[in-house]
């Protein structure tokens, strides 16, 4: 499997699929690698199959098409794509229903260790110190952007992502999600002695 391959192809798909940015500092390319290296590295610590994990994790975003499910649409994109390189067909079928299923980290289902990992890794993405500066960012493209904006909207988003430690699926991410939190915390606490 060449690997390089795959992620310009990816990359070429990003681009050209119109998804539009909710921010303009908002890559979805970097934070399809962002996923792609977090699912390695739980992978590495709860195991799995790493070709599933890995390119499950590099076509999770890859679909984009105005009023369709992402997921879906991005299933269909790397299944035709994995079939062209000739990969094994069970390990299509599964990749493509992990594309397809991955943004539903709420669910009860049952779902395989490959899954679990890559919305984990989903999950991990734009927690912790990443979410302080796109909470920063976000509030400086705003009208009259401040430091008390940002302070209120980083407080905010450490309220209600909190709670969402529920849907990590494996103690490690459950784990990196809980230090990643108490990291936004120490920061308030701190912004907090400094703003007020």
């Amino acid at each position: 499997m060449n690997y390089a391959d795959v992620i310009q192809f990816v990359k070429e798909q990003i681009v050209d699929n119109g998804r539009p940015p909710n921010y303009p500092f908002r890559d979805r390319f970097e934070h399809t690698m962002r996923v792609y290296r977090w699912a390695i590295k739980l992978q590495s610590k709860v195991g799995g199959d790493l070709d599933i994990i890995a390119l499950a994790a590099l076509f999770h975003d890859v679909g984009w098409e105005e009023g369709r499910d992402h997921g879906e649409v991005g299933a269909e994109i790397a299944v035709e794509y994995l079939d062209s390189i000739g990969l094994e067909p069970e390990k299509i079928g599964r990749i493509g229903e992990i594309v397809r299923i991955h943004e539903d980290k709420d669910t009860d289902a049952e779902l395989s260790l490959e899954c679990s990992v890559v919305m984990d890794a989903d999950l991990l993405d734009e927690v912790g110190a990443l979410s302080v500066i796109w909470d920063s960012m976000a509030t400086a493209c705003e009208e009259e952007p401040n430091y008390k904006k940002a302070y209120y909207r980083i407080k905010n988003y450490y309220k209600g992502n909190k709670p969402k430690i529920r849907r990590c699926k494996t103690e490690f991410a459950r784990q990196e999600f809980g230090k990643r939190m108490k990291t936004i915390e120490d920061f308030l606490f701190q912004l907090e002695k400094e703003l007020f």
